[in-house]
């Protein structure tokens, strides 16, 4: 092989790998194929309600959360309780409920924050919580 010709190699290489990480942290990682695709920005919420023994308050919790799927910027949610998984040091279920909303990007999370939905969901059921705690996440590229 050339010296010229190492160079182009090389610089194509360079060329591609700049491309792959571009968008790096703004777009969704890549799945293998048959897996699902997220958007990039999540946002997790875990709620400990006042009363965790009471099933009715649960369910005005999961009702409300249900709400929140008709926000238009909102892609994906996810509603749920602490699955009965083996009891590790590093796992945390003492929460009551947690959702899982998916947005496109910060703008889309933003414009959820003071949608109408949201702010009705928070005044329907903000009495029935005792702590939240949020976690807004951008996916990064493996």
């Amino acid at each position: 092989m050339t010296d010229r010709s190492r160079r182009d190699v090389i610089l194509a290489a360079t060329a591609l790998a700049v491309g792959a990480t571009a968008t790096g942290s703004r777009a969704a990682a890549p799945t293998p194929a048959g897996k699902a695709s997220f958007p990039p920005v999540v946002h997790h919420v875990f709620f400990w309600l006042k009363n965790p023994d009471s099933r009715e308050d649960l369910a005005k919790l999961i009702a409300g959360l249900r709400t929140l799927a008709g926000i238009d910027t909102v892609r994906g949610i996810h509603i749920g309780v602490p699955a009965d998984t083996e009891q590790r040091g590093v796992v945390d279920g003492s929460y009551s409920a947690s959702e899982i909303l998916f947005f496109d990007d910060v703008a889309g999370q933003d414009a959820y924050q003071v949608h109408p939905i949201h702010q009705q969901f928070v005044a329907d059921c903000e009495h029935l919580w005792e702590r939240v705690v949020v976690y807004d996440v951008m996916a990064v590229a493996p």
